[in-house]
């Protein structure tokens, strides 16, 4: 097989001020390099955009470093090894990888991961059978120490994360979940097929009043992928000694100025509340056991997931930014070839 010499990578050409805009982004031919000692080329099939990389467009300090300017961006992507110089990696063999937004991708066989299209969709190991899995699963049930008999209130309940969240807590025995979404079909979705025992659409009426509404006896664990009102709204409803995880903050991730906080932290201290912020890179020892009850679960029909796919590279922007506006139900990708 001849290897190819170049192939199209999105690159950051400006940063957003607010939110972003395809003038922003450009789509470039790049050269690509044949695999040397211990590396592997690998032609992306799939590629994952994801509400953390707004926060890479911003030349400002994180855990993880801000995108460059004009140089390929990066992110999740699952592909087919074309070549590889690399013991135990044989053309042929799918990987997970984190040489996203690019047709194709050179790198060190140690930074990818073998996953099989037999056991699962290539695509879930972007979504529910990956990070955005694990992210839900550490997320309830280490950082907010979820408990059976729990009532669990879960914000952007319809995406990659938020369904999974629920579901998770409804397995594992909640007493009651409650939801909300963006849309009349995200909420129907939530109750008819991911289980939730209520949901809300938070464009209709104020967070604080629909959540009064669904959990009228409180909650103990909020999963807070949004921010602003919701956690505004979530800590009002918090029982003593309630637990909540911040995972992200969709909500303010586009703002030219930082958002006003919560207007009611006081409660923190009377109702004795835990607060804690989560990164899934500090669980990566729960892979074993995520991956196995999640395999379970999705097998036995317990766990249900959605995709929304894009075709083409050139249409990865577009996913991107429709993510952020919440066009999405379950986890967004990018297909570029089966």
């Amino acid at each position: 097989m001849t290897l190819p010499t170049t192939g199209r990578a999105w690159h950051l050409t400006a940063r957003p001020d607010g939110w972003p805009t395809p003038a922003d982004f450009a789509l470039r031919e790049e050269p690509v390099a044949a695999p040397e000692a211990g590396q592997i080329l690998v032609r992306n099939l799939v590629l994952s955009v994801d509400p953390y990389m707004r926060g890479r467009m911003n030349d400002v300090k994180s855990y993880v470093p801000p995108f460059q300017l004009d140089r390929p961006m990066d992110g999740g992507a699952v592909g087919v090894v074309v070549a590889s110089e690399a013991e135990g990696f044989a053309v042929g063999d799918h990987v997970l990888h984190f040489l996203g937004w690019r047709e194709y991708a050179t790198l060190d066989a140690a930074h990818a991961q073998k996953v099989s299209p037999d056991l699962a969709p290539l695509s879930t190991y972007l979504g529910v059978m990956g990070m955005p899995g694990l992210t839900a699963y550490a997320g309830l049930l280490e950082v907010a120490s979820f408990q059976e008999g729990d009532t669990v209130f879960v914000s952007g309940a319809a995406g990659a994360v938020g369904s999974q969240v629920g579901q998770i807590a409804r397995i594992k025995g909640a007493a009651r979940v409650v939801g909300s979404a963006g849309s009349a079909e995200k909420v129907e979705l939530l109750t008819k097929e991911y289980g939730f025992d209520a949901a809300f659409n938070y464009k209709e009426r104020p967070v604080g009043e629909q959540l009064r509404e669904a959990a009228p006896e409180g909650v103990d664990v909020y999963f807070d992928n949004v921010g602003g009102d919701h956690l505004e709204a979530a800590i009002d409803a918090m029982r003593p000694q309630g637990r909540i995880t911040l995972c992200g903050a969709i909500a303010q991730y586009n703002d030219a100025e930082p958002a006003p906080g919560p207007r009611n932290l006081v409660q923190v201290i009377g109702k004795r509340l835990r607060i804690t912020g989560m990164l899934v890179s500090d669980h990566d020892e729960l892979m074993p056991r995520f991956a196995e009850e999640t395999a379970g679960w999705i097998a036995s029909g317990q766990l249900k997931y959605h995709e929304t796919a894009t075709e083409g590279i050139e249409t990865a922007v577009d996913a991107f930014l429709g993510m952020l506006r919440g066009r999405n139900t379950g986890k967004m990708i990018v297909r570029l070839a089966d």
